[in-house]
């Protein structure tokens, strides 16, 4: 594959080099991560060079002002980016530029100016209450060439994310030691930041743990040590997060589901579902393990949306407009 062509001094282009040498040597960074920081590096100095009207050098960095990037910025807004990948990329320009301030090269300082581009906050996308029930059900029922344990391990996963509202880190976390309370009806759980809180499990879920409990080879022969996994994958180690995902894909594409129905959506509709059914915001937050009310928040505005669009399609007057 050629190498992209970059426009700049020769002594600037060695500098990126060495920086994208770093990276990958130094850092170890991912591949895709390079990948695109010397993307992001080349069209900056590809556009520097025709903003200034010469093949950009290491005295141009020193001498940039903050209308210069907010001009590549309003240059790549021009070229159809938005906010997201505007902060991707000054990601890796400004990584390119705490390099060279490291290695006593130039110190662009603009760059200390200038703030990142305001993303809008996505909204959860949680699947609807007939989707999550047909995903539990289908998990369940894997396809021949799959051994039985392995479904019902996949549907004791999904249910611990849509009845309990967990994490999929947090699932996957559980041990041994931890299924007597589970099967109580009450466990703890240690979400992120090493807090802990109490969930409640419902007989369901207590119902489909103890199905994958009684068949999966595994969890029958380690169970004298209460501090291995709770799930396994078939080679016998902790079951991956990747795939409990990939289970997920299959499964959508059984039933015919959006993309967005993801094993974490299931823990969006766990909180979506239960604000519809009058919960309350705080016990919400507390059953999902989030450190602040606001974070909590933003599923009222998922559960607002959905009884507009109701409000819209099955108002009277509003049909009678249509």
């Amino acid at each position: 594959m050629p190498t992209p062509l970059v426009f700049a001094e020769t002594d600037l282009l060695e500098h990126r080099r060495q920086w994208l040498n770093h990276l990958e040597n130094g850092r170890r960074l991912q591949p895709n991560t390079i990948e695109a920081y010397e993307r992001d590096s080349r069209q900056f100095l590809s556009f520097l060079s025709v903003h200034l009207g010469a093949p950009a050098g290491v005295p141009d960095l020193a001498a940039l002002k903050i209308t210069d990037l907010r001009s590549y910025l309003a240059f790549r807004r021009g070229s159809g980016s938005g906010a997201r990948s505007l902060a991707r990329s000054l990601a890796g320009i400004r990584s390119f530029f705490a390099y060279l301030r490291r290695q006593r090269i130039v110190d662009v300082t603009a760059a200390n100016a200038l703030t990142t581009p305001r993303q809008a906050k996505s909204l959860p996308r949680p699947v609807a209450v007939d989707e999550a029930q047909c995903l539990l059900e289908e998990a369940a029922e894997p396809d021949l060439a799959t051994e039985p344990w392995v479904g019902a391990r996949d549907a004791a996963v999904l249910s611990l994310l849509y009845g309990c509202g967990l994490r999929i880190s947090e699932a996957l976390g559980l041990s041994q030691k931890d299924l007597p309370a589970l099967q109580t009806g009450l466990m703890r759980v240690l979400g992120k930041g090493g807090r802990e809180r109490l969930v409640p499990v419902l007989p369901a879920v207590i119902e489909a743990v103890n199905l994958y409990v009684n068949i999966c080879p595994f969890v029958a022969a380690r169970a004298d040590l209460p501090e291995t996994a709770l799930f396994y994958g078939v080679r016998g180690k902790r079951l991956n997060p990747r795939i409990v995902q990939k289970s997920v894909e299959h499964l959508r594409f059984r039933l015919g589901l959006p993309d967005s129905a993801t094993p974490h959506a299931l823990r969006h509709a766990f909180a979506t579902h239960l604000l519809a059914g009058g919960g309350d915001l705080r016990t919400i937050q507390e059953l999902l393990g989030h450190a602040s009310l606001s974070t909590t928040q933003i599923y009222t505005q998922v559960d607002t949306r959905h009884l507009l669009s109701v409000y819209s399609k099955a108002h009277p007057h509003m049909i009678g407009n249509g």
